[in-house]
């Protein structure tokens, strides 16, 4: 606890390692905090310093555990050996993911983080750091002379929403936190220093209250100046309050029995025993709200793309909706800019060819689970389409002069029929064997997906090799590649279309919020389905209860039960790959059925069909390493020091 405490009240001091703009110590170190909030400039510098905690681990592959440690993808002991400045994993997800993590040191430690990752400048997380930092910004910036009252609330609100964020990264990691209304007096005695742990639900009520007070002082994002793009606007805010209340209305935290003897050290308990199924209500509420906000204020779908073919033209619009190049998004909501030079999907996930021998290749690749989590293009799942499949997807077919699938799929070869009349939001995500790959602007970039051993998109060795960089589920990733940047100059030709923040927040979120929220406290209705549909029809598949009147079993989307499963398909394809899962999961309290699954794919090693296909038998394993302890592993472990020497209780399991 001495070392929290020290973070709850000596900001200045940690922040003397940072880059020189954001170093707001001068030497000799005689500065103090009034004079930092004499003018708008230094404000400012506090401001962004606040801020830099956001860019060094939300966007980062390496430093979010979400983006690679959930089942969504497949990567070989070439990425799960990388280490850093440390000699600790490089991608900390996958330890995670293992079942490795631990309470001596864990790994991404946001509680209390000892030391930091030589590429981040501000260590791995430190966000009681930053609440601190945020504390002191909100009760100073009123005393800036030169400041307009107008950026003095808009900038209160953009710090107000920031604090709300951090205290929800922390919640759904440890579930009840220290709350910090103002920073700790360092003249008090220790003993008044050792804060316990809230009640997971005032931790809760605590992020609403912020977002809310948030809203009321921010502008929408459409009438921020272009220099604030990469803070909160009022609708950001309103989603942040929305995404919290379905978290707390969830059954990890929303009367879970696994926690019903979890106690603060002076036996108050930390959840509530009884499930509250009006938080449902609340969350939907929020969910209704934050969708007007952000409607009124010029948000939607992207869904203003065209292609020759209507499927191009969806698949288009699938790619722009995550596409936020310079902070210019029609749907994201948040964008958060990497700081520093992070490694970025592409660099671990594009195919090395023949004319491409820069690229190094491909060393991570979707799961054979996400590739049929996708819908049929009737918009159902591949199990319950009667009209699809046959009864066997991994049975090859030749698709004969399609129109439908020119440019998308090759016609005249052989693939299996899990590849043929998948929705647009597959061909948009995922490269499969014997599709075409747009990476580039002319014809000439379209390139032909072929994945047997030897070709062009295949294995370069004959065999696995734990040194080298392979592909080993046979499907390349699609979502965060961007097609309008050519293959053979990649790096450069994205470096040269601006700043590429990431959206932590999108419209279609708020969608299946709603939807899924409205299900649970009320049970299917049209209000649902047309919270639903907006995401479904933007992706070029049918409304819900036309989908499912093709359906094996047409009752399910009149059931609750039924309408859940449906809903949260929904969520894992339309937030395939961008780290949405890992956390869902989570929350839903699925994490131990799914995360220990054995991964699989096709046989990379094939020379030709028969073996790549495995002989027709179906995929095979390539990967056995997930393992999920429950209820252990649904809450992050505080370090063991810090329970030792402090009053905060450990988690349990830990």
């Amino acid at each position: 606890m001495k070392k929290l405490i020290s973070y709850l009240f000596v900001p200045l001091l940690l922040l003397s390692a940072c880059d020189a703009w954001l170093d707001i110590v001068p030497e000799e170190d005689m500065t103090t905090l009034d004079t930092e909030f004499e003018t708008r400039s230094t404000a400012e510098d506090w401001l962004r310093s606040c801020y830099m905690f956001l860019q060094s681990t939300v966007p980062s592959i390496s430093g979010n555990e979400a983006f690679l440690g959930a089942d969504e993808f497949v990567a070989g002991n070439y990425m799960r050996s990388m280490l850093d400045y440390y000699q600790k994993p490089y991608f900390t997800a996958f330890p995670i993911s293992s079942g490795m993590q631990n309470s001596l040191d864990p790994y991404n430690d946001y509680w209390l983080n000892k030391e930091g990752n030589a590429d981040n400048i501000l260590g791995r997380a430190d966000y009681y750091t930053a609440i601190n930092l945020c504390n002191i910004f909100i009760g100073k910036i009123d005393q800036v002379y030169n400041l307009e009252d107008f950026y003095k609330r808009e900038w209160k609100g953009e710090v107000i929403a920031l604090k709300a964020y951090l205290y929800f990264e922390l919640v759904r990691r440890y579930g009840p936190i220290i709350l910090v209304p103002e920073n700790i007096d360092p003249n008090v005695s220790v003993d008044a220093m050792k804060q316990p742990r809230s009640h997971v639900d005032t931790c809760f009520n605590a992020i609403v209250s912020l977002c809310d007070e948030a809203a009321k002082l921010l502008s929408p994002l459409n009438q921020k100046e272009s220099a604030r793009r990469a803070y909160f606007g009022r609708e950001a805010a309103l989603a942040l309050k929305a995404r919290a209340l379905a978290y707390q209305a969830s059954d990890l935290f929303n009367g879970n029995p696994d926690y019903r003897n979890f106690k603060n050290k002076n036996g108050e308990p930390l959840f509530s025993a009884v499930k509250d199924p009006d938080k449902w209500r609340r969350a939907a509420e929020a969910a209704r709200v934050a969708i007007k906000e952000a409607l009124t204020n010029g948000k939607k779908l992207v869904d203003n793309q065209s292609g020759t073919t209507a499927l191009l033209g969806y698949m288009k619009n699938i790619e722009e909706s995550t596409n936020t190049f310079n902070f210019l998004s029609d749907e994201a909501l948040l964008m958060i800019k990497p700081n520093g030079s992070y490694l970025e999907f592409y660099s671990y996930a594009l195919p090395r060819t023949t004319g491409e021998q820069y690229l190094q290749g491909a060393c991570l690749s979707p799961s054979m689970k996400m590739v049929e989590m996708f819908y049929t293009d009737n918009g159902l799942p591949i199990d319950q389409d009667r009209t699809w499949g046959g009864g066997n997807p991994y049975q090859r077919i030749k698709v004969k002069n399609e129109p439908k699938y020119n440019n998308v799929l090759m016609m005249n070869e052989e693939i299996p029929y899990l590849h043929y009349r998948r929705e647009p939001r597959f061909y948009a995500d995922i490269a499969a064997d014997r599709t075409y790959w747009q990476l580039g602007l002319t014809s000439q970039h379209l390139y032909e997906v072929k994945t047997y051993q030897g070709e062009e998109f295949g294995l370069k060795e004959s065999r696995i090799q734990a040194d080298k960089r392979q592909n080993l589920s046979g499907y390349f990733l699609k979502k965060w590649i961007y097609s309008t940047c050519a293959l053979h100059n990649y790096a450069t030709d994205l470096r040269s279309r601006g700043t590429r923040p990431f959206a932590v927040f999108r419209l279609a979120e708020l969608y299946l919020l709603a939807a899924e929220a409205y299900n649970e406290c009320e049970g299917p209705s049209q209000k649902v389905y047309d919270y639903l549909n907006p995401v479904r029809v933007r992706a070029g598949i049918p409304k819900v209860e036309e989908s499912w009147k093709l359906a094996k079993d047409p009752s399910k989307v009149t059931t609750q039960a039924g309408l859940r499963e449906i809903i949260r398909q929904e969520w894992n394809i339309e937030f395939a790959f961008e780290g949405m899962r890992f956390w869902n999961l989570r929350r839903w309290k699925t994490a131990h059925i799914e995360m220990n699954n054995k991964l699989y794919g096709w046989v990379v090693t094939g020379t030709d069909a028969n073996a790549f296909y495995n002989n027709d038998k179906g995929p095979v394993v390539v990967n056995s390493n997930n393992k999920f302890v429950a209820p252990r592993d649904y809450l992050w472990p505080l370090q063991s020091e810090e329970v030792l020497v402090s009053g905060c209780v450990q988690n349990p399991g830990w």
